[in-house]
């Protein structure tokens, strides 16, 4: 090899070499300050996606309720306090007295748990066709993450901040950690990232331990107030059997014939004397099913458990905590700032 050769060879190596260094990427350094200050960006994203949320949760919840009480205006007060219906009470909380048994619920208990289901087919079930607490939860916490997923980009632009070292950053942040199984865990990047987010396990995970709560023993029943009105409705039923068996034993003495004529007569009496106390039994009914409901409302919203809203502070509380602030939970003074 000449000498010419050689150093063609030599210059091609070190043009090869500083070509290398020149596409090579410098990695830039983050100093902890900054960091420390995208957390904290973070952490005032999360604050302000929740408003929203909030909003959108209360606003749907006050046409639920709205709803509630419109159906039970129209159905539930009008089929309980009429005439006929009170008759058929006094029937079942007379063969609940007659067929109870040491041990077994009480006819309260019974004409309770009727009571519900009355109320949930009457009154609950068709709103919940319109609007249904259970998916305002994951509507809610769809929202919100959607609009803290919105103001991520930004922080990392401010700081200047490569998109890796930025997603990197995210991953380390835990939004959801209820394993077993490891898909019930999502970092803030996978939540944010997630399409369909309505599919993501770890979501789906969060909605479905909210869902239980919501249903279970701790959160109460939706058709607050029902309890109160079977305990009350038994008493009043159970007082008024003496008389209404008086008048069976007079028709069963007197014949079938005159009895039957005895019973319709006692009938139309006891009609007319319910037309004149239905009205105060209507307003006894509202006071105690809408004074349940009210307070019934707030829990549907804001329990961080079994709201509407526990998806949202359960994501929230997570990211706040693992960045070194206070978990987000709902505050007294929360409701008189809403607009």
């Amino acid at each position: 090899m000449n000498v010419r050769t050689l150093i063609v060879t030599l210059l091609v190596i070190l043009t090869g070499c500083t070509s290398a260094q020149k596409t090579a990427p410098a990695v830039v350094q983050i100093s902890p300050q900054t960091w420390h200050q995208v957390d904290q960006e973070i952490l005032a994203a999360s604050k302000t996606a929740t408003a929203p949320a909030r909003r959108y949760a209360t606003q749907t919840m006050d046409s639920w309720m709205d709803s509630v009480y419109q159906r039970t205006e129209s159905d539930f007060i009008p089929w309980f306090t009429g005439y006929w219906t009170q008759q058929w009470l006094t029937v079942k909380v007379s063969w609940y007295k007659v067929s109870s048994q040491k041990g077994e619920q009480t006819p309260a208990q019974r004409l309770d748990g009727y009571l519900q289901e009355q109320y949930h087919e009457r009154v609950l079930d068709p709103v919940s066709e319109q609007i249904d607490p259970d998916a305002v939860t994951a509507q809610a916490t769809a929202y919100y993450i959607q609009l803290l997923g919105q103001q991520l980009p930004s922080i990392a632009q401010r700081y200047n901040i490569p998109n890796e070292q930025f997603d990197a950053h995210l991953n380390g942040i835990p939004a959801i950690t209820l394993a077993p199984p490891a898909t019930s865990n999502a970092t803030l990047y996978q939540l944010t990232h997630a399409e369909p987010l309505a599919k993501m396990p770890a979501f789906v995970a969060l909605i479905d331990q909210v869902y239980k709560a919501a249903n279970g023993p701790d959160a109460g029943r939706r058709d607050a107030g029902i309890s109160s009105v079977a305990i009350h409705s038994s008493e009043k039923l159970e007082a008024s059997l003496a008389p209404r068996g008086a008048a069976s034993a007079i028709a069963a003495a007197v014949g079938r014939v005159a009895g039957l004529m005895i019973s319709v007569g006692m009938a139309g009496f006891g009609a007319i004397t319910h037309q004149n106390e239905r009205a105060e039994m209507e307003e006894q009914l509202r006071n105690s099913l809408y004074a349940a409901l009210n307070e019934k409302k707030r829990s549907l919203i804001d329990n961080p458990e079994f709201g509407v809203l526990a998806g949202v502070y359960y994501v929230a509380g997570q990211i706040e905590g693992s960045l070194g602030d206070a978990p987000l939970l709902p505050s007294p003074l929360d409701s008189l700032n809403t607009p």
